[in-house]
């Protein structure tokens, strides 16, 4: 039924030049397996071949000469080559899956190690459910076509050779007339074909959409939004319209089917009696011995499926080289930010490292940079070069210095603080860590010296041990119980049931957004990096949140240059120097103090927005950043401390 089943629009494609070249480098390291595999499948045909001659040998040599001995010694040879068969059907298996999953193996390691490489806009553009389905289905569909298309082309081709090769030899007659009835069977099937191509087209979309509908009210977030607005009984309608559908498309595929199969064995049957109709008569006149009707019977069942499997065989092909090709097609995608030839690991410095910008300019990424139209579900993508936003930028922060950015939303802070790792590059002008740009210097070096906590830290839902170690896979516990004292943290986690070991949730949702930043910091000084970027990292908190952050912060600033983004008073009055960002440029540089005297962009900006922002111990200036989970030594359902 696979072949049956597959869509023939696909044979439509044009595959690009040196796609099969590229196929037979993958499989170049099995090509031992896959040449014993090929000689296994030629031992099995002629097996299966020899068999039906074997019967008649028995019949025309041995019973009905009465010669006992020749039909012993025979069934001993049927006995012993299925025995043979069966050790070859194994052996087969055993061949092709090790191919089959070998190359599973080595495609999905290549796609996850190219797709983690690329830039960050990669990830914002790109759907993440048609990534995952390339790391699935597209490279089953790749994987398949070593095994199950390879194995089914060749084993069908060497079947209706030989097979077709001794009904000729034992009677031509016989044959021509029950090949007459094939097309009696192959043409409804190919009939029914595109129909069930559009079924099953329509089940795939059906069931992404179902699982979509999961994955969105499945989520903590997802849920807490259809708790707060959604109508249960209109969601429960909207899901059991989708799964009936499936349902329906189920059924009618499954009579399909059943119709499929209902032909071939009425045609099977129909060339049986044809067989013995016809051969029966000949026999009776003495033209043929009755074992070649019988072995004329046997070929028979050999002969069906396998022609009717091969009269797909193109659309089978195409679809596994369309898998390998859909595969290629994101290995090819060059990453926009990589080592160059040459790169040097940065030197570690214990006391921090400058960090300076030398007349950047910036822009992001075009589309046709980052991306694949295939990637976001659309047929051309955004031809578009996006507007620069940063111009001219300079400044330079000391080794162990804290410069804070402020400026009005959209003005460019976070995207200055984005150039310093590397998530993106300048595209004018050049940025310095420790003296060197750092597109000459590792990546893994480079991250490895900067660590960043954003205002929504992101947490995996594992426990706090794994996401604490994520950060430096061979930190020790008394290491991370370091860092979780020195977040402000340490107390509470000590305090709950199994400590290291909690498990924070998806997301970090069983946190509160202090507790979940505090420990985003504790995972900051487990890497110890030299330079630190904090982007708004309390700009979601209440009062009470923000003064335990701002106390771990004070750790995790100590010795190292900080580039610091807030809209909070309370973080960026201390700084060493303040940087007012307006549309891309550097407006306004100095301290607090000396930049309040001058009265300028910053002054408005402490008028309209920081006056207000000051800590009121008696309120709290906002809710966003408390998961409903609640705090870890809250007492909400789903809280992480001791019941």
């Amino acid at each position: 039924m696979r072949g049956f089943q597959q869509d023939r629009s696909i044979t439509r494609q044009k595959l690009r030049p040196g796609t099969t070249r590229r196929i037979a480098a993958f499989a170049r390291p099995y090509r031992r397996l896959l040449i014993g595999f090929l000689v296994v499948v030629v031992l099995d045909a002629g097996l299966g071949t020899a068999l039906p001659l074997i019967f008649k040998a028995i019949i025309d040599d041995g019973i009905t000469p009465g010669r006992v001995g020749l039909v012993e010694a025979l069934a001993g040879v049927v006995a012993a080559l299925a025995l043979v068969d069966a050790g070859l059907s194994l052996l087969q298996r055993w061949l092709s899956v090790r191919v089959g999953e070998g190359l599973i193996f080595d495609m999905r390691a290549q796609v996850f190690d190219h797709v983690q490489r690329q830039p960050l806009a990669f990830f914002s553009r790109t759907q993440t459910g048609a990534l995952i389905t390339r790391l699935n289905n597209d490279v089953l569909g790749a994987q398949s076509a070593f095994t199950n298309t390879l194995s089914a082309v060749f084993s069908n081709m060497l079947t209706v050779s030989f097979t077709l090769a001794a009904m000729f030899t034992l009677s031509w007659q016989v044959t021509l007339i029950a090949l007459v009835l094939l097309p009696v069977f192959v043409l409804p099937a190919r009939a029914l074909a595109p129909r069930l191509a559009a079924l099953t087209r329509e089940s795939y979309g059906l069931n992404a959409e179902m699982n979509t509908t999961m994955t969105e009210r499945f989520n903590v977030a997802g849920a807490l939004l259809a708790k707060l607005y959604g109508d249960p009984a209109r969601e429960v309608g909207v899901f059991r319209r989708q799964a009936g559908r499936v349902r329906d498309i189920g059924v009618t595929q499954a009579m399909y089917g059943r119709v499929f199969f209902a032909s071939l064995t009425l045609v099977a049957s129909l060339a049986t009696a044809v067989v013995y109709g016809l051969g029966g008569r000949y026999a009776a006149q003495g033209h043929i011995a009755v074992g070649t009707i019988v072995a004329l019977t046997a070929y028979l069942g050999r002969l069906y499926m396998p022609i009717t499997q091969l009269s797909n065989v193109q659309v089978d092909v195409m679809t596994a080289l369309v898998s390998f090709e859909r595969v290629f097609e994101v290995l090819d995608l060059e990453p926009a930010i990589a080592d160059r030839p040459g790169a040097v690991p940065l030197a570690a410095r214990a006391g921090g490292a400058s960090v300076e910008f030398d007349d950047v300019s910036f822009r992001y990424p075009a589309a046709s940079e980052v991306s694949l139209a295939s990637l976001e579900s659309v047929a051309v993508l955004d031809p578009r070069v996006p507007a620069q936003v940063l111009h001219g930028v300079t400044f330079r922060a000391e080794p162990g210095e804290l410069v804070a950015l402020v400026g009005p939303s959209g003005a460019g802070k976070t995207t200055i603080s984005q150039l310093v790792p590397r998530i993106y590059d300048a595209v004018e002008g050049s940025v310095r860590v420790g003296g060197v740009d750092v597109r000459d210097v590792t990546l893994a070096s480079l991250r490895a010296a900067v660590g960043v906590v954003t205002q929504d830290a992101h947490m995996f839902h594992d426990s706090i041990r794994a996401n604490l170690a994520y950060a430096r896979p061979e930190v020790t516990d008394d290491q991370m119980w370091a860092a979780l004292d020195a977040a402000q943290i340490g107390t509470l986690v000590r305090s709950l049931p199994d400590g290291l070991d909690t498990v924070v949730g998806d997301r970090g949702y069983r946190l509160s957004g202090g507790e979940k930043q505090r420990l985003a910091i504790a995972r900051l000084l487990v890497k110890e990096p030299s330079v630190v970027v904090l982007d708004e990292a309390t700009a979601h908190l209440d009062s009470e949140s923000e003064a335990a952050v701002q106390r771990a912060l004070g750790a995790a600033l100590t010795g190292r240059t900080a580039l610091v983004i807030a809209h909070r008073l309370s973080t960026i009055r201390d700084a060493d120097r303040i940087l007012v960002i307006s549309e891309g440029r550097v407006a306004e540089e100095g301290r607090h103090a000396d930049l309040l005297a001058r009265d300028g962009l910053y002054a408005e900006l402490y008028r309209t927005q920081f006056a207000t922002d000051i800590p009121d111990p008696g309120r709290a200036e906002g809710t966003s950043g408390r998961s409903q989970a609640g705090d870890l030594g809250g007492p909400p359902v789903g809280r992480l401390t001791p019941a």
